[in-house]
């Protein structure tokens, strides 16, 4: 069985093969999928696809790369989190590499989300580009160590993954960590303790060797595990039991599904 802990299926390249996508899925032995929530409009999509399939579940929030998004007020997120398949708050954080200038805005909205995960009893789902130390400050000063979470997407180098650890958050790598000059992130796959690791695909981005370049989609995420697994020294078995069972105990609302592993 394997989890991936986070994807974007409800995009019109998934979603317009949605039958061949999940049986893919089964074909690979992942047996649960993510789907997280980026924006207010796009939500119903993702919540949707949650509620019409027992093996999906869903996030709120509003990623943090668009300026001019229309915003969930923290009410709102946590009375969206009350929602039986809605597991997570996210996505959110931080990204520098889109967003320069006075960011005053991007720091509010990821507050605002901390807050609410905290409220609602729910991991947070944290994206960080170009803005560990600031998302790592941001963490710290605003108490999502209470909430816990999920630095997602992870292309920082250890001393961060180490300062998100100390916070208690999880690691989950995606494709990015079967790239060839990804040597950062491989190392973190190694040092990373195997009780605090997932594993995701982002899809529809960032496809692993052997499909780098393709749209991506949730059977991949059995490569990202299995190169994670050749990393440490491990068995596939192990990898892909540690990462799915670490999911289930960090989404604890999340429930296995009878038959799907």
């Amino acid at each position: 069985m394997l989890v991936d802990s986070h994807c974007h299926i409800n995009f019109p390249d998934l979603a317009a093969r949605m039958p061949e996508v999940l049986a893919n899925m089964a074909a690979n032995g992942v047996s649960h999928a993510m789907v997280i929530g980026v924006s207010r409009p796009k939500y119903p999509e993702v919540l949707a696809l949650a509620e019409a399939h027992a093996n999906l579940f869903a996030t709120v929030g509003i990623h943090p790369d668009d300026p001019e998004a229309e915003e969930f007020s923290e009410d709102e997120l946590v009375a969206h989190a009350a929602h039986p398949k809605v597991v997570g708050i996210g996505e959110t954080g931080l990204d520098y590499h889109w967003c320069q200038g006075d960011l005053a805005w991007q720091h509010e909205r990821f507050a605002v989300h901390i807050r609410a995960a905290r409220r609602a009893g729910l991991p947070l789902v944290i994206h960080t580009r170009s803005s560990a130390a600031d998302t790592v400050r941001m963490m710290r000063e605003h108490g999502a160590d209470q909430a816990g979470g999920v630095m997602h997407c992870f292309t920082e180098d250890w001393a961060t993954a180490r300062a998100a650890l100390d916070l208690g958050f999880h690691i989950s790598l995606s494709g990015i960590v079967t790239f060839k000059n990804a040597a950062v992130v491989k190392e973190v796959a190694q040092k990373v303790p195997l009780d605090r690791l997932l594993v995701e695909t982002d899809s529809p981005y960032l496809a692993p060797v052997p499909f780098r370049g393709k749209t991506n989609e949730p059977a991949y995420v059995k490569h990202v595990a299995e190169h994670i697994a050749e990393l440490r020294g491990l068995s596939f078995e192990a990898v892909a039991a540690a990462t799915s069972d670490n999911y289930f105990r960090l989404f604890s609302k999340a429930q296995r599904v009878a038959g799907q592993g």
